[in-house]
């Protein structure tokens, strides 16, 4: 996923948070500042709520639910929340260890007894704890391309995460792993005997009046008032599919509104109780928020903060003296973030719905900023400097490439001889088949996603997914005695960086 940063205007960074609502910049200069951000990074909705001490200071919809449509965004619509879901799921295991039923200290296989591993002794003694804080050994997204948007059920998720060759040692290194999450909604599946997305709904969902959220992705096809799925593709706007990954649910499908995530966190800074109600055990929410992995020194371009960590479902940092307890979330032409202060009560949110923006998460700092009386930063033209220069590389990178094809340089083995059929022992099979006069990549478990993989040199070839999510990317060819072995694959970083190695059958 992209990181950007962003800027609010002048004065607004002067005021503590009080006198900003006081002072009318909320009611009168927000919209104009956030339509002209729209503009700036094509932006067709977005919505925002930032709460303190329990009440709602802003809660509003900007812009469409799509590029080319008229509905309006308001607090209501639905956007997809990606990795946002993890803090729900791991507060669900939290929920469940409250009273009594599971530990965090449990080993994995007491409740998932066909969890394996690539090392069987790991799979033997990871705990939940170890699924919720990303250390099991994992790269960061390794195994999503899998997983991502696939056919793939989540049984068949659960054997192939068997069958990746971790990167690093167990508990060595943290690695954002999406599948551990999906292993844990599992887990609450069996103690709860609940399916994951039903326990969602009547322990936190209901409970704390988020009546347009949904637990699954799939939903979002017939669900109403739903933002549609972008992408920005050589500096141009697209309407996307919306991705569906309800094979990994617990780790990223829930959908949801500006209203209902301020509910969420009105919750969490107030040790879950809900009008009065308590709906998630104080101490439920406070093991979410304790460091379990280390990310690295963290920091800030401007302000004061030195480390990263992370807990069960939640990216923990220091800032200017105060905890953050927050999460982003990434999915198919969605990106979203959520920021909680417990100190100051703050809660932050923020929805967009095209994954190629800054906004996300620039405006959070720009409203946290304010909130904290910290001075004028400029994230704005430090998010837009930074995107300019990103597009920049990318068009020339594109334009290199493609000038290599057109010098039609020597390659180390005929076209042809690159189709057939190929196999990754993990992810399965691949094909590449000459169709209409071009070589065309097709994946087993992506059906409707191909690559069209044309010469360069040698024995390189470039890959350019119908899908831009998956990316354009140079795939070289291991040629042994005269014949091709096999492909190393890769796809955008925003699905996955490790390669896969397709031999050749």
């Amino acid at each position: 996923m992209r990181k950007y940063f962003f800027l609010f205007i002048g004065l607004f960074f002067f005021l503590p948070f009080g006198s900003v609502a006081q002072s009318g910049f909320i009611r009168d200069s927000l919209d104009n500042y956030v339509k002209k951000a729209m503009q700036q990074w094509q932006i067709p909705g977005v919505a925002v709520a930032v709460v303190k001490n329990g009440q709602v200071l802003v809660m509003k919809g900007f812009g469409t639910l799509d590029k080319d449509g008229k509905e309006i965004v308001n607090e209501h619509t639905r956007f997809a929340i990606g990795s946002n879901t993890k803090a729900f799921t791991a507060t669900g295991i939290a929920l469940l260890a409250a009273e009594g039923k599971l530990s965090l200290e449990d080993k994995v296989q007491k409740w998932v007894p066909d969890f394996k591993l690539d090392d069987p002794w790991v799979a033997k003694e990871a705990t939940l704890r170890d699924l919720l804080c990303h250390r099991l050994g994992f790269e960061t997204f390794q195994g999503d391309f899998m997983y991502f948007d696939s056919d793939l059920s989540y049984p068949e998720v659960k054997t192939k995460l068997a069958k990746v060759k971790p990167k690093y040692s167990f508990r060595s290194k943290w690695g954002y792993t999406n599948a551990a999450f999906a292993v844990a909604g599992e887990v609450i599946e069996k103690v709860s005997s609940q399916r994951w997305g039903s326990f969602m709904q009547d322990s936190i969902f209901t409970p704390l009046g988020m009546t347009h959220t949904l637990p699954y992705s799939i939903q979002l096809d017939t669900a109403s008032n739903t933002a549609k799925a972008h992408t920005r593709v050589e500096g141009e706007l697209k309407k996307i599919p919306f991705g569906h990954i309800d094979n990994i649910a617990p780790a990223g499908s829930i959908v949801s509104s500006a209203h209902d995530m301020a509910n969420w966190a009105m919750a969490l800074l107030n040790n879950g109780e809900w009008k009065g109600k308590k709906i998630i055990p104080a101490e439920a929410i406070a093991v979410t928020r304790r460091p379990n992995s280390i990310l690295g020194d963290g920091g800030h371009p401007f302000n004061r903060s030195h480390f990263a960590l992370y807990g069960l479902g939640w990216f923990l940092t220091d800032y200017e003296g105060r905890k953050l307890v927050e999460h982003t979330g990434g999915v198919n032409g969605f990106v979203t973030s959520l920021t909680l202060v417990p100190e100051e009560k703050l809660g932050i949110i923020v929805l967009t719905n095209t994954d190629a923006n800054g906004l996300f998460e620039a405006l959070k700092w720009e409203l946290l900023d304010a909130a904290l009386g910290l001075p004028y930063r400029n994230y704005n033209q430090f998010a837009l400097d930074q995107d300019k220069k990103e597009n920049e590389r990318s068009t020339n990178l594109r334009k290199a490439r493609r000038d290599t094809i057109a010098m039609k340089l020597p390659m180390t083995l005929p076209l042809s001889q690159i189709a057939g059929n190929y196999e990754h022992e993990a992810y399965g099979k691949m094909t590449i088949t000459k169709e209409n006069g071009k070589m065309i990549a097709r994946f087993e478990h992506h059906k409707g996603r191909y690559a069209i993989v044309e010469p360069m040199s040698g024995n390189r070839y470039l890959a350019s997914f119908n899908d831009p999510l998956y990316g354009i990317r140079v795939w070289p060819f291991t040629i042994e005695e005269g014949k091709i072995k096999s492909v190393t694959v890769t796809v955008n970083s925003f699905v996955e960086f490790t390669p896969y190695e397709f031999v050749k059958k």
